[in-house]
């Protein structure tokens, strides 16, 4: 396992850890003091995906971003369940712990379903939300290329041996060619069969028929997004993504009319890789008017 986050690219941070209750640490950064921003990485990435939002929103702000279980520089337990659901608790425990009553979320990919999992059962401590190419709700929708990594077999051989998730979302993921260096900090953490359990799980976990263990734990998080219409959003979205592509956009849009949204449309599914002066254009004002509005509060 890589034991250090240490010069990586664009990675300035000495992560934290958190031990959970079952005893796995998950990693995470803590940046920063004021109105606290939480921001939910996806699959394959990790807390390296917000590193530039950390480091351009940190002096005026709280920024934590947890590496889930499996992902990151957190514990990578191979006999894990790995579930939504597992994700969510979690999620939930590690905030609990950092007592964070009231924060703008940052959602992308599976951070989408984690996040919303929490915010839905704490709706009270949700200021507004920034929603980066994601979803909260079900879909049949799955691209071949990604079908396949659920293979039985090859699947594992795929992802777990060859890399061929984590690595080729270098540059399926981006619509400009990602720097080595930056590839080097997302792969890090992913570099050998043990350390890429999660990245498997996390594709074998999208539920997609009624019967998948993580099926009622997503419909429940579904149920609670109407919760939010009310609530300050902002929806960045990357118009190259062939995963979460223009139907997830949509779906977004048509949930919640009231959001701001900022298509990008040569920006891939990393948005914040191929458009982030433009994202982070609308997030910071977005994260102001939450506060000219009350709807964040200060914490430690």
């Amino acid at each position: 396992m890589v034991c250090s986050p240490a010069g990586l690219a664009e990675y300035p941070f000495t992560p934290k850890t958190f031990q959970l209750t079952d005893g796995h640490r998950l990693s995470y950064l803590d940046e920063g003091k004021g109105p606290a921003v939480v921001m939910v990485h996806g699959n394959p990435s990790w807390s390296y995906l917000y590193r530039n939002l950390v480091t351009a929103l940190s002096p005026d702000h709280r920024c934590i971003v947890p590496d889930h279980l499996g992902c990151g520089f957190s514990d990578k337990p191979q006999g894990y369940p790995y579930r939504l659901e597992n994700h969510i608790e979690n999620f939930t425990e590690l905030l609990d712990s950092l007592d964070v009553e009231r924060c703008v979320l940052v959602v992308h990919d599976w951070g989408g379903a984690i996040g919303m999992g929490w915010a839905g059962q704490h709706p009270e401590r949700v200021a507004g939300l920034v929603v980066l190419n994601t979803a909260a709700f079900h879909s049949e929708l799955i691209p071949q290329r990604i079908a396949i990594c659920r293979w039985p077999l090859l699947g594992t051989l795929l992802v777990r041996g060859l890399n061929g998730f984590a690595q080729p979302a270098t540059f399926m993921a981006v619509g400009k060619k990602m720097e080595p260096e930056v590839k080097e900090g997302f792969l890090a953490p992913y570099d050998s069969w043990a350390n890429r359990v999660a990245v498997h799980r996390f594709v074998l976990d999208i539920p997609l028929e009624p019967n998948h263990p993580s099926w009622d734990t997503l419909s429940q998080v579904e149920a609670s997004l109407e919760q939010f219409a009310e609530k300050p959003m902002l929806i960045c979205w990357g118009g190259k993504d062939f995963c979460f592509n223009d139907q997830f956009y949509a779906e977004w849009r048509r949930r919640f009319p009231a959001a701001q949204c900022h298509y990008f449309s040569e920006a891939g599914h990393y948005v914040l890789e191929d458009a982030l002066p433009e994202v982070f254009e609308q997030v910071r004002p977005f994260l102001a008017s939450c506060l000219h509005n009350g709807e964040i509060g200060l914490t430690p």
